[in-house]
């Protein structure tokens, strides 16, 4: 199918999905009543009100109405540093961006960036404390890098007999489990573990998992707490109300990020300099497409790919919203679409791509022209081992 043919295709899909909008989504349920660890102060406050803590935080570490750090100073807990994740503690910087330490001009603590050369928290980080609080949301993509900071600051805390509280939040892709699963020799920032691209679990059951299973460096065990959510499921449709990081502005952009990263290995462009950031693929070559745009360097983007060049290609966000977002898969489609009306295919993947897809097996198979069916059995093995372990660490009610 080419591409102009999947534009009509879409089109009647969207028209059956106006109509039909309860057979897509009738799987996922309304949040109600839904309390974030963070919100649930009554179980996290008695266990740090004598003691020092360091905050992991970002943007989304919001209690309400107001930042965690700064309901934790007014709630009189001793809060005496802040360890930023990529994007940094405010969360405006690029990604892949180098966030320098430095000292929050609203409440005057010191920060410590967790990204770059210094991702895993240092001894001298964790000097005089005696626990961390762990709240950053995640979208729940493997190469989202939040789990990995996660992993670096268990360890840290686990080396250093530091005793580490998380709390938790829900994923919006918590309802299904799907991709490839990283195999070894693959590990990196982007992919530790290995997990599929899309594991089907909050931070809390992650780091319960990467805890349980002896991930951490040397099988060492970090005192880990977790605050749950309350009346929360992995079937609880979660719109997430502060944006993850620059370039996931809204619910289009979380709906297609898993299966959109991808390009990020290849010569095809996210929309990464544009307002509309993964919710758009296109090239300078592109021959075909609904719309078009220029990449320019803004504050989530500082060098985008084809920055200043006009690029044809496609507006996925009606896509997003009416067939992509409950869909329960990665949907790969346009990856595979794209690599066929590629001029120069050789040219097409970056060395990046298999590090996103955490195996080069995924590429091997859109080269060797696979067809999607065929790319999706060849995880299923891979993914039933994972879900047996997954399994073990779950803290609410699965969609299976």
């Amino acid at each position: 199918m080419r591409i102009s043919n999947w534009i009509a295709k879409y089109r009647q899909l969207t028209v059956l999905m106006l109509l039909l909008p309860v057979m897509v989504f009738g799987q996922l349920n309304k949040a109600e009543n839904l309390l974030t660890g963070a919100e649930r102060a009554g179980a996290y406050l008695p266990l740090v009100y004598t003691k020092k803590v360091a905050v992991v935080a970002n943007q989304t570490s919001v209690v309400k109405d107001q930042h965690l750090v700064d309901y934790l100073l007014k709630s009189k807990v001793n809060v005496v540093r802040v360890l930023a994740p990529e994007h940094g503690f405010r969360g405006t910087a690029s990604a892949g961006e180098h966030v320098a330490d430095g000292k929050d001009t609203r409440t005057g603590l010191p920060i410590v960036s967790l990204y770059g050369s210094h991702k895993k928290p240092t001894a001298a980080d964790l000097q005089g404390i005696d626990v961390v609080i762990f709240d950053l949301q995640d979208v729940g993509a493997r190469f989202y890098t939040y789990i990995s900071t996660m992993t670096y600051v268990m360890e840290a805390c686990a080396e250093n007999g530091v005793e580490m509280i998380i709390l938790d939040r829900p994923n919006p892709h918590g309802y299904y489990v799907d991709g490839p699963v990283l195999q070894e020799g693959y590990e990196s920032f982007v992919g530790m573990h290995h997990v599929p691209v899309i594991h089907g679990m909050t931070m809390g059951e992650y780091a319960r998992m990467v805890n349980g299973e002896g991930w951490l460096k040397g099988g060492v065990k970090c005192r880990l707490e977790v605050v749950s959510c309350q009346n929360y499921d992995h079937l609880t449709e979660y719109i997430l109300p502060v944006k993850p990081s620059p370039n996931l502005p809204n619910q289009a952009a979380v709906a297609l990020y898993p299966s959109l990263c991808f390009f990020e290995g290849t010569n095809v462009s996210v929309g990464r300099g544009t307002d509309t950031p993964f919710q758009v693929i296109g090239a300078p070559y592109f021959r075909e497409g609904t719309t078009t745009f220029i990449p320019r360097g803004n504050d989530g983007a500082k060098n985008p790919k084809y920055e200043g060049v006009e690029c044809k290609g496609f507006d996925l966000r009606e896509f997003a919203e009416f067939y992509v977002d409950g869909l329960g898969e990665l949907y790969l489609f346009w990856l595979v679409e794209a690599y066929q009306m590629a001029p120069d295919k050789a040219a097409f993947f970056t060395r990046f791509f298999d590090t996103l897809a955490g195996t080069d097996q995924l590429r091997k198979q859109i080269e060797a022209g696979k067809s999607i069916e065929e790319i999706r059995e060849s995880w299923q093995a891979d993914l039933a081992a994972f879900k047996d372990i997954r399994r073990k660490y779950l803290l609410y009610p699965d969609f299976e």
